[in-house]
């Protein structure tokens, strides 16, 4: 049967996008972090609250996807947020070298830079995964999700591989000038991507006709008026909140239990990393096969992974209590496998969903689940180390106290997996979210 929406080469090209967006974000979080904490000596608080800042301007998603509904062009709105995110990782470079001369001044500078990256990402990536939503096929949704993500992950990784080796010997200048090579690539490269790929969509008549576009707060008011929006948009903040409040603790436990170096902690955050690859690859080669037999495969995957990454969390805690009596590396990987099932799955159910509802309010759709993700991933990232403290104070310093975290980490996904099966469970058993269901989605 032909396929009316974009091709496997365009859905690839948008992937590229998504890996320019993720090349530019991760310097901000992961080198400039360090830099901060490492050759500046300042508080893990001073690059913590700024990154919180990139997270807080997230809350502008649904303003930053109404803009493009109702028939408006996305492409302009993808471009304009890359080129506002670079220029803000530009200027946190310059924010953070300013900062070893005169700290104040860097600090507020880095403000107004975090602030941009904030916006640029919020721009750029609402409407990108719009886009995805509302011109993929149906058959074709999920496989995109994935290769979208795995693309992300692949962009966090050669960016940082790279700069790391080039940014030795380490100076202020270097980092500017690294940092603006970097994303003046990401940019040039994603332009090029997009180029032509949504004319040919429009044309091809994907989304169709849409209602007159309201003003945005009469929008937001009808989106949140759908119950499933609603359910989902829960779903969404429970899960990120478990997915993450490991995020910041993980390391540091297998520091202080296991007496593990710093090299050997890196390489347990690479392991989780590398089964959150595998989890998303599993997602792409299982579904299609499992699409042709039984409904509602990206529920049921969404809840397997929530289920999976409970487990490996109640074993970590075990191995919290218990130390030298659990393999520690593979309970770790177990962890990112979960992760990646889940997450990929989670975010092909929010562009299915996307779809539903009233036309031409997909970009405030996903706007509302993009900023209750990207806060809720935020505040994990946070209250998982605040917890980790309070229940020191409480049960004293060490394995218990963070065998308690990743118990209720657990916790959290068990709720999850019910809140997704409730997210959905009015939906017709013919669901559109059987989206894998191409087998070009294995052979892409």
């Amino acid at each position: 049967m032909a396929q009316s929406g974009l091709s496997w080469v365009q859905i690839l090209r948008l992937a590229l996008v998504q890996t320019g967006l993720g090349a530019m974000v991760v310097l901000t979080t992961s080198t400039m972090n360090r830099v901060m904490v490492v050759e500046l000596a300042f508080p893990a608080i001073v690059p913590g609250a700024l990154v919180g800042i990139h997270y807080a301007l997230q809350m502008m998603r649904p303003l930053f996807g109404h803009g493009s509904d109702g028939g408006r062009r996305r492409t302009p709105f993808i471009i304009g947020g890359l080129a506002v995110l670079g220029l803000g990782a530009v200027s946190a470079s310059g924010a953070t070298a300013l900062m070893e001369h005169h700290a104040t001044a860097g600090i507020i500078a880095g403000i107004f830079a975090f602030v941009a990256i904030g916006a640029g990402v919020g721009a750029a990536g609402t409407n990108l995964l719009t886009l995805v939503a509302t011109h993929v096929d149906a058959s074709r949704r999920g496989p995109a999700a994935t290769l979208i993500w795995m693309m992300m992950i692949a962009g966090f990784a050669v960016t940082t591989g790279i700069v790391g080796q080039v940014l030795d010997p380490y100076s202020p200048q270097r980092l500017i000038a690294v940092t603006a090579v970097v994303c003046a690539i990401a940019f040039l490269v994603s332009v090029a991507a997009l180029a032509g790929i949504e004319r040919p969509a429009l044309s091809g008549g994907a989304e169709g006709p849409s209602a007159p576009k309201p003003v945005f707060r009469q929008a937001l008011a009808e989106v949140w008026g759908e119950t499933e929006t609603r359910r989902f948009t829960v779903f969404v903040v429970v899960s990120m909140l478990a997915y993450a409040g490991q995020d910041l603790i993980l390391e540091p436990f297998a520091g202080i239990v296991f007496a593990m170096t710093p090299g050997e902690t890196t390489a347990l955050s690479s392991a989780q990393h590398g089964g959150t690859f595998l989890g998303m690859l599993l997602v792409a080669a299982i579904a299609p096969i499992l699409t042709r037999r039984v409904t509602g495969v990206l529920t049921g995957l969404s809840v397997a992974g929530c289920l999976a990454s409970a487990a490996a969390l109640a074993a970590l805690a075990g191995a919290g209590l218990f130390p030298g009596y659990l393999p520690i590396g593979a309970l770790v990987f177990s962890l990112g496998v979960g992760n990646g099932v889940f997450a990929v799955a989670a975010i092909a159910k929010m562009m299915a969903l996307a779809r539903e509802g009233a036309r031409g309010r997909e970009g405030v759709r996903m706007g509302v689940w993009g900023a209750a993700q990207a806060i809720a991933f935020g505040a994990g990232g946070f209250l998982g180390t605040l917890a980790v403290d309070l229940t020191g104070l409480v049960i004293g310093a060490g394995g218990a106290a963070y065998a308690a975290v990743f118990t209720l980490e657990a916790l959290l996904f068990l709720v999850s997996a019910k809140l997704v099966i409730r997210a959905v469970g009015r939906r017709p058993a013919a669901e559109t979210e059987a989206d894998l269901s191409s087998n070009e989605a294995v052979t892409a």
